[in-house]
């Protein structure tokens, strides 16, 4: 049987999935990292809802619908993807291969309140360890981070790169060998980073410096698997298509109108155009 994998279980990914579970597809869906909906109090504008609904409440009864109709639901961050044949979708307990992957998970992007990370990216501050490690084989590298996703990063980073040490910013250090938890100030450097300066004073000589904070973001992904972006949003056809072939994107990653009806659209459009290609 045709399988999808969706990354994400908030109105994009469950609408994507609830129609791929009808069509007949197999369906995975991981939610590890939440959705967006959980955080609204009260959800007003909302076809069907005349009194409103708690984020929470929408973002429940989504799940539980999908799991009615047979999704295997999947409690894991998902922390890279890949291709080699099928998608290749990793946590940090498993592997899970797919005919279809569909991008669900939101686009933020999270990055540390540290002076000059903006002024260096793309001279030295780069968000994706599989898309650059090319460029620092043989150098001095950093991954600001404490999670899985960032232990994930800098694994990616070690098989090129001289070293490797995890800044986890004041934060608790996580699995990985060489971490420092000292907060960080800022970067330097003239033309490309050369330095981490800590609160203390002190400073670390670096040539790279990869942002991992929190979980794999939706435009996180998509660049691993050479999907195109337009800045802070995955690009994608009238189908939720990507420029890749049964690479779909839906919801908040795509940009547009950032509101649950624009999500549910999404996931419709995705689902269906699914069903046509994999049937």
């Amino acid at each position: 049987m045709a399988n999808v994998i969706i990354i994400g279980g908030g109105p994009a990914g469950v609408s994507a999935g609830l129609y791929t579970l009808r069509g007949n597809v197999e369906t995975t869906i991981f939610t590890q990292g939440g959705s967006a909906l959980i955080k609204a109090e009260k959800i007003e504008n909302y076809y069907g809802f005349p009194e409103g609904i708690g984020g929470k409440e929408l973002y429940d009864r989504g799940i539980d619908s999908v799991k009615r109709l047979g999704a295997n639901v999947i409690e894991e961050e998902v922390t890279n993807v890949d291709y080699d044949g099928k998608f290749v979708v990793s946590t940090g307990k498993n592997e899970y291969r797919a005919d279809a992957l569909v991008i669900a998970n939101g686009a933020n992007r999270n990055v540390p309140r540290i002076k000059n990370i903006k002024e260096f990216e793309g001279r030295g501050v780069s968000y994706c360890a599989v898309c650059d490690a090319f460029f620092y084989r043989g150098k001095k590298t950093a991954v600001i981070g404490n999670g899985e996703y960032a232990v994930h990063e800098a694994n990616t980073l070690k098989k090129v790169a001289e070293s490797v040490v995890m800044l986890t910013d004041g934060k608790e250090a996580p699995e990985y060998d060489n971490c420092d938890t000292r907060k960080i100030t800022s970067i330097e450097g003239k033309e490309t980073v050369e330095k981490i300066v800590f609160e203390d004073g002190s400073e670390m000589a670096v040539d790279g410096v990869f942002i991992a904070l929190g979980v794999a973001g939706g435009v996180d992904l998509a660049r691993k698997l050479g999907a195109v972006v337009n800045g802070s949003y995955i690009s994608v056809d009238e189908n939720m298509l990507t420029n890749i072939p049964n690479l779909y994107a839906v919801g908040d990653c795509t940009g547009g109108l950032l509101q649950v009806a624009k999500a549910v659209c999404d996931g419709a459009k995705a689902g269906i155009d699914i069903i046509k290609k994999l049937k």
